[in-house]
């Protein structure tokens, strides 16, 4: 029986006990980004005290997603191709759907705040919206 030892991981050429090269990083980087959109909902939801989806999610999740298809394809493993073949088109779409929302926001001609476009009234100040 061989006893752990922490330094056994940094050693051979391991660091971690991984052995590390070029698409070894490619396709932690891609794990790495894809999870980082996790923080990022996590923290707009928070600061709104609502569940948020903010735009960077979204931006995160289709940059992550692209570089686990390029390491899945350099790993010709068909499960992981599979898994991040199609998965960009929701994230495109959604990026698609913030941009219009954004572009469609009324500007309060009182007191300069954007307003949802549905808006009625500016809660801002109470101006009518027109």
């Amino acid at each position: 029986m061989h006893d752990f030892n922490w330094h056994d991981g940094f050693t051979d050429g391991r660091f971690l006990w991984i052995e590390w090269h070029v698409w070894k990083v490619i396709g932690w980087l891609g794990n790495a980004v894809f999870f980082s959109r996790f923080f990022v909902q996590w923290y707009a939801t928070e600061k709104k005290k609502q569940v948020v989806v903010p735009q960077a999610f979204w931006w995160l999740s289709l940059v992550g997603s692209i570089i686990l298809l390029f390491y899945s394809l350099h790993k010709e493993d068909s499960v992981f191709i599979f898994a991040y073949a199609f998965t960009w088109i929701p994230y495109i779409r959604s990026l698609m759907i913030h941009r219009r929302h954004k572009a469609a926001h009324l500007i309060c001609a009182a007191c300069g705040q954007k307003n949802p476009p549905q808006s009625n009234y500016c809660p801002n100040c109470g101006v009518k919206m027109e």
